[in-house]
């Protein structure tokens, strides 16, 4: 305990994803929970388009798979995410694999985390990329009916057929991490300390950091 140097105040790391605290406006102060490396932006479009998951009608497939046994319907937002918050995409072949994670930076600072649970057909994203016809890179994998509800649109679809035009999700985009299956180490941090604080000083000299994960 200190004396007069100030009181010291130890607050430990809250990493996980919350279902109950999933909302895009979390997407603005997101903090990534994985390690991740860049591979770079084959595009740099922010258009975001958008599919229904309920057209997935093959049940042996993948996509199908994945979606049923990992992701949620959000009921508030149509959005799907798994366990960890990353909420469904469709993406080009130079992509990988279903179930593949990135974080998506885009020029905003926004940094959206998102899996690939649909692929788009190699026919309309003849570069593994972007759709031939509207440049979009990713294309939110929802339920629409409850998105239409919660975003609006005046031409009848969510957000105009756009989730650019969503705040959230506004921005061209900057870079595509992959994400890896390791985690930030969880640590602490040190608040409400004086400059004279010799706790203070040895949590800097020692490079205490705080990870704040997912949600």
């Amino acid at each position: 305990m200190l004396g007069a140097a100030g009181a010291l105040s130890i607050v430990l790391t809250c990493g996980g994803f919350k279902a109950e605290d999933f909302s895009p406006a979390n997407f603005k102060n997101y903090k990534r929970e994985f390690k991740s490396q860049s591979i770079g932006a084959c595009s740099s479009s922010s258009t975001k388009t958008y599919e229904d998951y309920r057209m997935i009608t093959a049940t042996g497939s993948r996509q199908y798979q994945y979606i049923h046994n990992h992701m949620t319907v959000d009921p508030t937002t149509g959005l799907l995410y798994n366990e960890d918050g990353f909420i469904g995409v469709a993406l080009g072949y130079a992509f990988g694999e279903i179930g593949t994670r990135y974080y998506v930076v885009l020029d905003t600072g926004v940094v959206l985390p998102v899996v690939k649970v649909d692929a788009k057909a190699s026919i309309d994203a003849t570069n593994g990329c972007s759709h031939d016809l509207d440049s979009s890179v990713v294309e939110l994998v929802i339920d629409s009916d409850i998105a239409f509800s919660y975003f609006g649109g005046g031409n009848g679809l969510a957000n105009n057929g756009n989730f650019n035009n969503y705040e959230y999700f506004r921005g061209n985009i900057v870079d595509f991490e992959l994400v890896l299956d390791e985690k930030y180490e969880e640590g602490i941090i040190y608040q409400d300390t004086m400059e004279d604080d010799p706790v203070k000083k040895d949590a800097a000299q020692d490079g205490i950091q705080f990870v704040e994960g997912g949600f």
